[in-house]
């Protein structure tokens, strides 16, 4: 039975067998849950976030399959587990936890989005699979809009702002360096092939606050944030700069708290070689910066990966918590991996531990958790405990149920274009090509042509233009003083030229915009 400020994983099963428990005061510490396809790394995972929501800590994770949703949903007294419950000396206790839905798609949760500007242009980089030229001119845009106040929210924002780069190539690169049109065609290139990827939903308004991961139910229990994955597996490359994108807001977010007597959040993040494969020097940098400080920030870090030779070693140093199923040792690069994974634990002189990997069952595990003083435990064999939740996916009307209860229901379900760079730049474009004396005669531009078109015909008490019967010697010819109705309607009249002449303009514009942006 765990004790207070622990979490159950499961028992070794040596001669002197105990509970093995994870300390929730060193749970910030990190970890590691690896193993071969269906060694059992999903039910352990799901242990986990279950034992983190019972301790009132925040839980993110990455749905590969979907089988993390069952989570939701109370498990069932299986024969199997409630055998494994007795052998570890607990009932089994079937329960649901509090969950909510998350999808970059919006499609199986709430959309998540986050702006162009949060991005920013390392990770919108490697993204986009730009090369180092490439990567510059966009670092060249960033720079641009920064300095105008232009806010880069979504893609049109992005695409407006190179155009305006080729436009004003010449005395762009006179400050900043070459902007080459090569390079902002690949760009732009790539821009459109992210969006026909879906990845346009992603990068809006109203973006993400980080803060809604962190919440707690009125049991005291921690959401499990459970991320839609299935589909955005296929786009490996939105999928890390995603991951990379929230660990470094949070980073940037959340203020210094030293060590806490639990976390204030835990990602687990699914199949993590994704995170690393072809990854630029500066990006892998960046991630075991950020993996070595957030533990500061009061957030845990869990990779869950097939082989532990998916994690640099840099950042596989960072992780004190292992968990380890069973490998395979057929090929060569496999009997590196469990010659690996067998040297990153304590040894413990009962066995061999580069053997016992090969020979694991399924729901067993070598587990070696961080002790009082911070140092990893002797690695032990143990059987890991059943999952309170269901061990298998919702069907998609319990999902949708659920997601019709959530706290966040309504906050980020709708997109919001707000005004930006798309349409700062429309205007400043549109207004360029206006004869000064036709925007002059209103700010609104375009209202002003409208208003004074409408205004003529309600009369406005001025002069006229010469015409027939004109007087003699003067030129001109006063219209009779408009009557109080005819001054109403020309008010009126006025004053709804400029509202709907500045909606058309900006529509035609946009239109006009967004024509010459896919040229």
């Amino acid at each position: 039975m765990a004790g207070e400020g622990t979490i159950l994983v499961g028992r070794s099963t040596g001669p002197n067998p105990k509970p093995e428990v994870l300390t929730l005061r060193l749970a910030n510490r990190h970890g590691l849950v690896a193993g071969a396809t269906g060694t059992g790394k999903t039910v352990t995972l799901q242990v986990l976030a279950e034992g983190f929501s019972n301790a009132g800590v925040p839980v993110f994770a990455a749905d590969i399959k979907g089988d993390l949703s069952g989570l939701a949903a109370a498990g069932e007294a299986k024969p199997h587990f409630v055998r494994r419950a007795e052998e570890l000396g607990i009932p089994y206790e079937p329960d649901r936890f509090p969950t909510v839905f998350w999808d970059v798609f919006g499609e199986q949760g709430h959309p998540i989005r986050c702006t162009v500007t949060e991005m920013g242009p390392l990770l919108l980089a490697r993204l986009l699979e730009l090369n180092d030229i490439q990567e510059g001119v966009l670092n060249i845009a960033f720079r641009v809009a920064d300095e105008n106040q232009w806010p880069l929210l979504d893609l049109k924002d992005l695409r407006a702002l190179l155009t305006f780069l080729s436009e004003n190539a010449k005395e762009l690169s006179a400050t900043y360096g070459n902007v080459s049109g090569a390079s902002i065609g690949a760009i732009q290139r790539a821009l459109l092939v992210l969006e026909n990827q879906g990845a346009d939903t992603f990068l809006g308004e109203p973006a993400l606050n980080l803060a809604d991961f962190m919440r707690t139910d009125r049991e005291g229990r921690g959401f499990v944030n459970i991320l839609a994955a299935d589909k955005l597996m296929q786009r490996p490359r939105l999928y890390a700069s995603f991951l990379l994108w929230m660990l470094s807001e949070l980073f940037e977010q959340l203020p210094e708290v030293g060590d806490l007597d639990k976390p204030k959040l835990v990602f687990f993040f699914d199949e993590a070689h994704l995170l690393f494969n072809d990854a630029p020097k500066a990006l892998l940098d960046a991630v075991e910066q950020v993996v070595r400080l957030i533990r500061s920030k009061g957030v845990g870090v869990y990779f869950v990966t097939q082989n532990p030779l998916d994690v640099p070693e840099t950042v596989l140093g960072q992780l004190g918590n292992r968990v380890q199923h069973a490998l395979r040792a057929f090929t060569p690069r496999e009997q590196r991996a469990v010659r690996a994974a067998a040297e990153t634990f304590r040894q413990n002189p009962g066995f061999d531990v580069g053997k016992v990997i090969t020979e694991l069952a399924v729901g067993e595990a070598l587990v070696s958790f961080l002790e009082a003083k911070g140092t990893p435990s002797i690695v032990e064999r143990a059987l890991i405990a059943p999952p309170q939740g269901r061990v298998g996916p919702l069907t998609p009307a319990e999902r949708a149920a659920i997601i019709g209860q959530s706290p966040l229901r309504g906050k980020y379900d709708e997109a919001v274009d707000n005004e930006s760079a798309y349409e700062m730049l429309a205007r400043r474009k549109g207004l360029d090509s206006v004869p000064a004396e036709a925007a002059s005669q209103s700010e609104g531009g375009l209202s002003g042509m409208l208003g004074g078109l409408l205004g003529g015909i309600f009369g406005s008490g001025e002069e006229a233009p010469k015409g027939k019967g004109s007087a003699k010697g003067s030129g001109r010819t006063r219209r009779p003083p408009p009557s109080l109705a005819e001054q109403v309607l020309g008010n009126a009249a006025r004053s709804m030229a400029r509202r709907v002449g500045t909606e058309v303009g900006d529509a035609i514009l946009r239109n006009v915009l967004g024509g010459l942006t896919k040229r």
